[in-house]
């Protein structure tokens, strides 16, 4: 066991805990992950089976690094341990126990989408008017339930008013119409473990007896789902450890509660609690700041983080006049640092808390040549085309998917439209079978017409066509095959449009991407690689080697760290982040937020406000956020806004990044001169005093574009403009921050 002479005196007595429950409470950058590994390292270097551990973490990514780091502590045996994320662990015990539930063990999986499109149908056939209630929020109620283990039996009961009563029998209706399509939903993967468990104590038993030791990571952002499952599977051993930091806790929004975290000692008054609070990751400024701001809130288990980091540059505040000048003000930054201190795009992230706050970081990003790559926009698997031809694959594995069905049908066009659809769904649902099942007795449906059932049936040939080529082919042969045969590739290329060029493209990723997974996989299956896929995270799919900057939100951030962190709009109303007025414990969250944030960065964090912000299409002041009067003054410093024009040369960027690149998501080259001469506009040269302005006079807006001035009030930095839009309609502006043109 001489891997254990890498932990400090704290993290290695942690290790050393076998029996009993532990709470291992991690401070930021303290080493948590290799506290986590090396448990495991050490267990199995006591004898445990690596298949009596159970490791549940929150990424995919992070499941397979801590997998890799105990394979090279301990050897190949450790690939039997059983880790990977809540979501991921439960589908595969649930496809072995399956039937038990009721369930046929080739269960789709569906996503936040399919999910959303099964609610507004069941809206539709309770007659609720999306005008009237929004489906995303019946979603999210129903989603919420689930976490908190209501079942819609229970959820009517506690109906307080009329939306609630209403959600309650889309909820009922939701339930049937997942169990018709022989499909989970997300929430059901945590809660249907639970059903499991508790109407079948036989099968309970056999996993305590399969898992003698489960591990939990950010255990401060797991909801009562699944801390109850937890708990059902440590009952018997109770050799439960979990780690994580309440400061940290930032998903309530998602049903995280962080009550598991703060009560566990209660609910487990034997157990064994360590803290971590030397932090490996942060100079001494970065860590002050965060452990200023993060005192300030009452519920927590405190600690005290400390550094032997050298003390390190004090963080830096960026004052910019508007969000343009905010994401000319960060470039420069980043310029600076590459140029003084030899960096890599790689190193530096721009954190936001909202993905509205991009635009403008990005639009300077792109002027200037500066390769980057947002984390959280429309992931791959989430494209138009890649869920069409998905769907394909789905049905294939489950034909009572009726979301996949549904997409499938028409694509490509059959003929088959939406009155043909509904008669086909009332025809189902008269008859309580799937929309797959029903076509079997197309020729008794009333009104279609001849040509819709000959589609429906050829429709039907062509999905038991592909079931049955499933067992006689490659899984990369089976799907380019059905690619080929359903001609999308050649209708996209005759199209020849760039957004159809784009979709072709996208599909042909999404067939390497197959055949990778073939490869990686001799043995995988179609079901594991469609369960890959819908429960891959932005994490997972980020690649972190890339030289770019990279953008992303707060909660995207965090597990992660970057030598230089921006933070964008540190404002009030946007971070925290609220409209009118704002709870105790929202804001508490909030500040774990920022917190998160500043103790992503290692060697220099950078801070930005402004003093106006566009906000939902309207100008508005920006205060700057209560939080900055917490980071305590003498730990700061103050960068005004400089607008300045600079041009960098060859030899001074080339320490930091090399020559030819893709930029990001936009898909072209950056040439060499466009990366080493790009300049800063000094756009305070055109501003609107070149030009009188008046009632009646004609102006351009750089956003809301051509308009005629209505009214004009005040004098020098307080003058006004009212503009009537031709576009935009009637907006107020300040004059100063507007930026108006004589049109």
């Amino acid at each position: 066991m001489s891997f254990l002479q890498d932990l400090n005196p704290v993290q290695l007595e942690a290790v050393k805990v076998t029996n009993g429950p532990l709470m291992i409470i991690a401070g930021a950058g303290s080493g948590k992950t290799r506290v986590l590994t090396y448990r495991v390292a050490y267990l199995m270097s006591c004898g445990v089976p690596a298949y009596q551990i159970l490791a549940l973490t929150f990424t995919n990514k992070a499941a397979s690094e801590m997998k890799e780091r105990i394979v090279k502590l301990v050897g190949e045996k450790a690939k039997e341990v059983w880790m990977g994320t809540f979501h991921s662990i439960f589908a595969r015990i649930l496809r072995k126990e399956a039937k038990l539930i009721g369930y046929n063990r080739n269960f789709t999986i569906y996503d936040s989408d399919d999910s959303l499109g099964t609610v507004k149908k069941c809206m539709e056939k309770r007659s609720i008017a999306t005008q009237q209630i929004v489906p995303q929020a019946v979603a999210a109620r129903i989603s919420s339930a689930k976490n908190q283990l209501i079942t819609p039996k229970a959820y009517a009961h506690l109906a307080r008013d009329f939306v609630d009563e209403k959600v309650a029998g889309v909820y009922e209706e939701y339930e049937v119409a997942l169990k018709r399509s022989n499909a989970l939903d997300f929430d059901d993967l945590l809660v249907k473990p639970i059903e499991l468990f508790h109407h079948h104590p036989d099968t309970l038993k056999k996993y305590h007896h399969r898992f003698r030791f489960v591990l939990v990571d950010e255990f401060q952002d797991t909801n009562r789902a699944q801390y109850a499952v937890v708990r059902l599977l440590g009952q018997q051993h109770r050799n439960i450890c979990v780690v994580g930091d309440d400061a940290q806790s930032i998903y309530a929004f998602r049903g995280a509660d962080i009550r598991n975290i703060l009560d566990f000692a209660k609910d487990y008054p034997d157990c064994k609690t360590y803290r971590l609070e030397q932090n490996y990751r942060s100079t001494k400024s970065i860590l002050g700041v965060a452990d200023r701001l993060i005192k300030n809130n009452i519920d927590q288990l405190h600690k005290r983080l400390w550094t032997a980091n050298a003390q390190g540059d004090p963080v830096t505040l960026l004052d910019c006049h508007d969000e343009r000048d905010e994401g000319y003000q960060i470039l420069q930054a980043i310029q600076a640092e590459i140029i003084e201190n030899s960096l890599a795009l790689k190193d530096f992230v721009v954190l936001y808390r909202t993905n509205a706050q991009s635009r403008a970081i990005e639009d300077v990003l792109r002027r200037n040549g500066i390769p980057y790559e947002i984390v959280g926009g429309i992931r791959f698997y989430e494209r138009k085309e890649i869920k069409d031809v998905l769907a394909y694959l789905r049905l294939l594995v489950n034909p009572d998917d009726n979301e996949s069905y549904l997409r499938a049908v028409n694509y490509p066009a059959r003929g088959i439209g939406a009155t043909s659809i509904g008669r086909l769904a009332g025809f189902a649902d008269e008859r309580e079978l799937s929309l797959y099942r029903a076509t079997k007795s197309v020729d008794q449906m009333e009104g279609l017409q001849d040509r819709v059932k000959k589609s429906i049936r050829q429709f039907r040939t062509f999905v038991e066509k592909y079931t049955l080529l499933k067992a006689q082919m490659s899984l990369s042969e089976l799907i380019r095959s059905m690619v080929d045969e359903l001609g999308i590739l050649k209708a996209y290329k005759e199209e020849g449009t760039p957004e159809s060029m784009g979709r072709r493209e996208n599909v042909q990723e999404l067939l390497s991407a197959i055949t990778e997974f073939g490869e990686e996989h001799p043995d995988g299956t179609l079901e594991a690689f469609l369960e890959e896929v819908t429960l891959v995270s932005d994490i997972d799919a980020w690649d972190e080697t890339r030289n770019v900057v990279t953008l992303m939100t707060l909660h995207s951030s965090k597990g992660l760290e970057f030598p230089i962190v921006f933070i964008a709009g540190v404002e009030e109303g946007l971070l925290p982040f609220y409209s009118t007025t704002i709870e105790t414990s929202e804001l508490e969250e909030e500040r774990r937020l920022f917190y998160v944030g500043i103790t992503r960065a290692q060697t220099r964090l950078y801070l930005t406000k402004t003093q106006m912000r566009y906000r939902f299409g309207e100008a508005s002041f920006a205060s700057p956020s209560r939080f900055l009067s917490e980071l305590g003054d003498d730990s700061m410093r103050i960068s005004e806004s400089k607008v300045s024009r600079r041009v960098f040369t060859t030899e001074q960027m080339e320490r930091g990044w090399n020559g030819r690149r893709r930029l990001g998501a936009h898909r072209r080259t950056v040439r060499e001169e466009d990366v080493y001469r790009h300049e800063t506009p000094n756009y305070e040269e055109e501003s609107q005093e070149a030009f009188e302005l008046k009632q009646g006079a004609t102006v351009r807006h750089e956003v809301f574009g051509k308009g005629k001035v209505i009214k004009v009030s005040g004098k020098g930095e307080a003058m006004k403009a009212v503009v009537h839009f031709e576009e935009h309609g009637v907006k107020n502006l300040i004059v100063k921050f507007a930026r108006l043109r004589s049109a």
